[in-house]
């Protein structure tokens, strides 16, 4: 009885408050107010865009139009769009208007690509961390803010992809019309005043972006992504937020500063199934130069860029991707919190990577006389801008300026209180996903060697990948060629990260082992490719490795660590070696650059030397398949599937219940660095793992890098390569049947999911090469179910206790769910 009261007074009070909120939103439509005391935001005008369906109201853009493209770019014609303007709220003290010679000292705290690391734990390993998560981040702004209290707080993108917490976001749970995702409601809670959209935003569609944005109290702006259409701005390019600021002697006055962002336009590239025939990205440089004096006019004072896109150097071509340099040098930018590149600047100490081009002042933070940041990643940085504003002949002018970078405190356990309550319900819903077993592993699978040997880590993709094109070829015209897969270690130590790595112990495979396998939202792609183009794909996946001298006796560094592990792709289904005293054919950005080099040697299938005009299926992800690899970017057919590669990889292990990851040896290096000194950075984990692995050896821990070991390759022949696991043909087509729970065959297993394309048998030929960059990937749509949609306590508090007692009651509760009938409580698919 009373728990029957007290449940209708609590619904009660909930629809009273859903009502005042309501209201409030009605009020404050379009205007994105910030939640600091004494702040109003100036925001364009933006009339909604003419679309072919029912209007959104995310695509709104401002008056000015485009005027032609040239090189991929559009010049906008410089037309200040109209403002809207929120009411002042009462101030405890006047704000007076600025005065000749008044000071004030402004701050920027800037973070940037946290990939939905909201709070500090390894989902990967299931175990809370200290070295990431914004709630360590916003220790650092506090204590930024308790210096400075005029703060400007700025994001560059990558927000909602990158850990299971956003999967979980965007493919299980989905954001819902109106629900606001739990990396902007953070934003709102630490008081941000605007954020970039990284290219990673939008790896889950434009339905789901549109959803996010549109539910966003925070301003999530974009300059130079227009709507195909239209070819009017698809989000809001920049807004002008009035700051309250106390300036040197104590007096409250009123700074106007315009915030805008840009995203690389190589996310025509990364999520072409998403984008195109939808939008057009400008060049950013272009789109930036073109916007500032619109938003001077518009009354901004200060003018600050959050770019996603990486520092570059100090040589510009339209279209590219890093472009900070260029930035900083736009007439009235004051500021630049770049992105994307996952480094850091300044180093503070005039040493660091940006350091030798000219115009950069990395001991200082400046580029181009431009204070400038790039925070790191994950939040294990705050960038920190510091403008000292003189008001001088009727404009604020940026007198000095500087910028630092701060690391959170990795051996500390402090973190931020208001994130983690924030936080609670969605990041135990996280973990109680990731926890569902899936299958079992008899031996330990990790990707510490994964660079200079056959590794379990890819192994195991491979192998998936294999079993799951089977089924999809079977009954074709093409269920009789050759098969091959294409997988690459995502994991590898990259950007000098020693925790970046996948390590599963043997025993129990649960979603979040599977996630550390594969850690992109891709979609499975198959190619049809002949010989020739196969080779040429795995010369430049052989670009991992720098070129080493046979007669040299001294150590050699054997990896090249400007080449992205990612795209090291290791090929199964043929055998093939690697002769890296050879020069590399291409480049990084896969441009031919030794045309008559060639590093594949005894490239065969079933024994016998792949010919030139001989037919392949090869099956990889939507990235590759979209992407300017040589041999790939001809292929005679490209087509999308309709599962994850992550599903993929989960479907076989449920399918298999006990997979065997050991590798192959289908690649190894030519003999030509017999008796060589070749030397390797990897985690001093791997330590761990040197007596299976008798070709490497420990030399000494890394003087460099912090984390990692210097270890010793040491060439000896391989036994014969054994032929990669390819299951037997199914003898009818069909698509792959939904797999059972091994606790209980009868009943499907909760976890397992097909995933439906948006836009199947695609075709992806005639790609245009660009660089690549940071590992994009693209989610499909996927059948909710209600075992999935894990239901979580809302109570706020502290971090879970994720020990093994929870996990026994998880599992034994999945195990009681199991029993409910298969189509008990489904939602209506979307």
């Amino acid at each position: 009885m009373v728990h029957s009261y007290l449940k209708k007074s609590a619904m009660l009070l909930s629809l009273a408050a859903a009502v005042a909120v309501a209201e409030e939103v009605q009020a404050d439509q379009a205007t994105n107010p910030q939640s600091t005391a004494g702040q109003e935001t100036v925001s364009p005008a933006l009339p909604q865009a003419e679309m072919p369906e029912t209007p959104d109201p995310l695509l709104q853009a401002p008056a000015e139009a485009a005027q032609g493209q040239d090189n991929g770019g559009l010049a906008i014609e410089e037309k200040a769009p109209e403002a809207t303007v929120l009411s002042n709220p009462i101030q405890e003290e006047p704000v007076k208007p600025p005065v000749e010679g008044q000071r004030v000292d402004m701050r920027i705290l800037a973070t940037t690509d946290l990939h939905t690391n909201l709070v500090n734990y390894d989902y990967y390993q299931d175990m809370q961390v200290e070295t990431l998560g914004l709630a360590k981040t916003a220790v650092l702004m506090e204590e930024a803010i308790a210096e400075n209290s005029n703060v400007v707080i700025v994001d560059s993108g990558d927000t909602i992809q990158g850990t299971p917490l956003g999967t979980y976001k965007a493919i299980v749970d989905p954001v819902k019309e109106g629900e606001e995702h739990p990396m902007f409601a953070a934003f709102k809670e630490l008081n941000y005043d605007g954020a970039a959209l990284g290219n990673h935003e939008f790896n889950y569609g434009l339905d789901y972006l549109r959803r996010v944005v549109a539910s966003s109290k925070v301003p999530l702006l974009n300059a130079n992504v227009l709507d195909a259409q239209t070819k009017e701005h698809l989000f809001t390019p920049y807004v002008i937020v009035p700051k309250t600021f106390k300036d040197s002697e104590g007096q409250l006055v009123t700074v106007q500063v315009g915030l805008t962002g840009i995203v690389p336009p190589q996310i025509m590239n990364w999520d072409r199934g998403h984008l195109e025939g939808k939008v057009i990205a400008l060049d950013a440089v272009q789109a930036v130069t073109d916007l500032v004096p619109q938003m001077r006019k518009a009354g901004a004072d200060v003018v600050v860029v959050m770019s996603h896109s990486g520092i570059g150097d100090d040589t510009y071509l339209v279209g590219e991707e890093n472009i900070g340099y260029q930035l900083a040098g736009i007439p009235g930018v004051d500021a630049v919190a770049t992105g994307h590149s996952h480094a850091n600047f300044p180093s503070g100490t005039g040493t660091g990577f940006y350091s030798k081009i000219k115009g950069v002042d990395d001991t200082n933070g400046k580029i181009n006389g431009i204070p400038v940041t790039m925070a790191g990643k994950y939040g294990d940085h705050l960038g920190i801008m510091d403008l000292k504003l003189h008001y001088t002949n009727g404009a604020w002018q940026v007198e000095e300026s500087g910028a630092v970078l701060r690391k959170i405190d990795t051996k500390s356990s402090k973190a931020d209180e208001r994130v983690l309550n924030l936080a609670k319900e969605v990041h135990e819903a996280t973990i109680r996903y990731v926890r569902q077993e899936v299958g079992q592993t008899p031996s330990p699978i990790h990707s510490y060697f994964s660079l200079v040997q056959d590794d379990p880590s890819v192994q195991i993709v491979n192998q998936a990948q294999l079993w799951y094109a089977k089924q999809v070829l079977a009954g074709t015209e093409e269920a009789n060629l050759p098969l091959l897969s294409a997988a690459a270690p995502f994991k590898a130590g990259a950007r000098n990260d020693p925790n970046s790595y996948t390590d599963i112990k043997a025993g129990p495979l649960a979603i979040k082992n599977v996630a550390d396998l594969y850690v992109y939202d891709n979609v499975v792609a198959l190619l049809k490719i002949n010989g020739a183009q196969l080779k040429e794909w795995l010369e430049m996946a052989a670009g991992q490795f720098n070129q080493v001298d046979p007669t040299k006796k001294e150590p050699q560094n054997m990896i090249n660590t400007s080449f992205r592990t990612y795209n090291f792709d290791v090929i199964d289904g043929v055998t093939y070696e690697l002769d890296i005293t050879q020069p590399n054919k291409y480049s990084i950005g896969a441009e031919l650059v030794n045309p008559t080099a060639s590093r594949v040697r005894n490239l065969r299938y079933q024994g016998k030397e792949v010919t030139d005009d001989q037919i392949f299926m090869v099956v990889t992800n939507n990235y590759r398949a979209s992407g300017p690899f040589p041999g790939v970017k001809d292929a005679q057919e490209s087509r999308l599937l309709n599962l994850q590669n992550r599903q993929a990889l989960i479907d076989y292990i449920v399918s298999e219940k006990t997979i065997d990851a050991r590798p192959n040896h289908n690649w190894s290096f030519a003999d030509t660095i017999k008796d060589l000194d070749l030397r390797f950075l990897t985690s001093l984990k791997a330590q761990e793992h040197l007596a299976s692995n008798p070709a490497i050896s420990f030399v000494g821990i890394s003087d460099t890098v912090e984390g990692f070991g210097e270890f010793r390759y040491q060439y000896s022949p391989l036994p014969e390569p054994e032929q990669p696991v390819q299951p037997e043909q199914p003898t009818k087509p069909e698509q792959p049947s939904q797999p059972t729970n091994p606790a209980s065959p009868n009943q499907p297993v909760t976890s397992v999911q097909p995933l439906t394309p948006t836009k199947p048998n695609r075709s992806l030929d005639g790609q245009e090469s660009q660089v690549l960059a940071n590992q994009p990937s693209r989610a499909s749509k996927v059948q909710e179910s209600s075992l999935l949609a894990v239901q979580s306590s809302s109570s706020k508090g502290t971090l879970p206790n994720t020990g093994t007692k929870d996990s026994i009651w998880m599992s034994f509760g999945l195990a009681l769910l199991a029993l409910l009938p298969a189509g008990l409580g489904k939602r209506k698919q979307k």
